[in-house]
């Protein structure tokens, strides 16, 4: 089996109850859990079956005893995470969305135990022994100057190990602040430039690579983007992405494309009549996370004998991202097998007895 080291920041996540606004639910309780991108990454894939490790930073208290317990509990590997004295467990609060009005994320991430803990507290070699891909994204960079230095340094020493590394680019613009003397898009792209040598498969859609890449406005179809990202950083073999078009914010219709750069073809799923055609998700429960799952079916399938065609492979990442928007919460609780029935038709409302 495949091993999958993922490093980033995990945080809590304080959920505004069923669709209330802030100030309907504050003062009063919040649903909290604990989120972050590569973090449910790894747990996404430990849960299809996959072997998964999670890498960041952590403060040595109860609270992050209980976040690495949890990730234990899934199936993690979490004997990479550093415990450090300093720093705090970074936050964001969710606004959930109904239909035409947007749900909204308030970040509470500064001075987290990930953004000042120094590069050298990881060992790199150590970690990545024996892994076959290394999961970094665009949002940990973002964090600051320092995480963005423990991410370089996590990239060249895969390279060099001959770890494949992915990049789910993430942008978010509400976090490249580290440069005060630089636009949030003008530090993104500075910084993403420095990496993206590294990076075996892209993972990103059209604001990614407009913001963090400095391409070009792209006007055109997602296959041309995923070429001209191939032509400007040939170092890249595959892109993938999710293709999302929202309805509102309770309804999206949903799937994805991988473009292998060695065979020059693009593959789209869910495929069907000999045709593309996305799932119509009409009721979404909870979208954060949706990327995540799709990172983290792609790299589960493509580490999978049986799966890392890439028709299958995308089809099976487009499955599972599908099925998180069912589950409450950033972590994609869903199966292997519940992604296989899915790929092959089957979205009964049945219930299973």
């Amino acid at each position: 089996m495949s091993r999958i080291v993922t490093f980033g920041e995990i945080m809590g996540r304080l959920a505004a109850p069923g669709h209330l606004r802030f100030q309907q639910a504050m003062p009063g309780s919040l649903d909290v859990t604990f989120a972050g991108a590569e973090a449910s990454v790894a747990m996404s894939i430990a849960h299809l079956g996959g072997e998964a490790a999670f890498v960041t930073a952590l403060p040595d208290h109860a609270i992050a005893d209980a976040c690495v317990a949890t990730l234990r509990g899934l199936g993690v590997d979490v004997r990479s995470i550093v415990r450090t004295s300093e720093g705090r467990l970074g936050l964001y609060f969710l606004e959930t969305g109904a239909n035409q009005r947007a749900g909204q994320v308030i970040y509470d991430r500064a001075g987290s135990s990930i953004a000042i803990t120094p590069p050298e507290a990881y060992d790199w070699p150590a970690i990545l022994a024996g892994a076959e891909w290394l999961l970094v994204s665009g949002i940990t960079p973002a964090i600051s100057r320092n995480a963005a230095e423990v991410t370089r340094q996590a990239m060249q020493t895969a390279s060099q190990l001959g770890v494949k590394i992915a990049c789910d680019m993430n942008y978010r613009s509400k976090l490249w602040q580290w440069e005060p003397n630089l636009e949030p898009r003008e530090l993104a792209t500075r910084t993403m430039l420095e990496l993206m040598p590294f990076v075996d498969l892209f993972i990103g859609g059209r604001e990614d690579a407009v913001h963090m890449l400095g391409l070009a406005a792209y006007v055109g179809n997602p296959e041309d983007l995923a070429r001209q990202v191939v032509r400007q950083f040939p170092n890249v073999q595959r892109v993938a992405m999710t293709l999302r078009e929202g309805i509102s914010a309770t309804h999206n219709f949903w799937g994805g494309l991988l473009y292998d750069a060695n065979l020059e073809q693009t593959f789209k799923a869910p495929w069907q009549d000999g045709q593309y055609q996305p799932y119509a998700i009409t009721d979404i429960v909870d979208r954060l996370g949706g990327g995540d799952a799709f990172t983290a079916g792609l790299l589960f399938a493509l580490t999978s004998e049986d799966l890392k065609a890439p028709e299958i492979a995308v089809s099976f990442a487009a499955a599972s991202s599908c099925l998180a928007h069912s589950i409450q919460g950033d972590f994609n609780y869903t199966t292997r097998e519940e992604v296989e029935s899915l790929m092959t038709g089957a979205s009964s409302a049945r219930v299973k007895r």
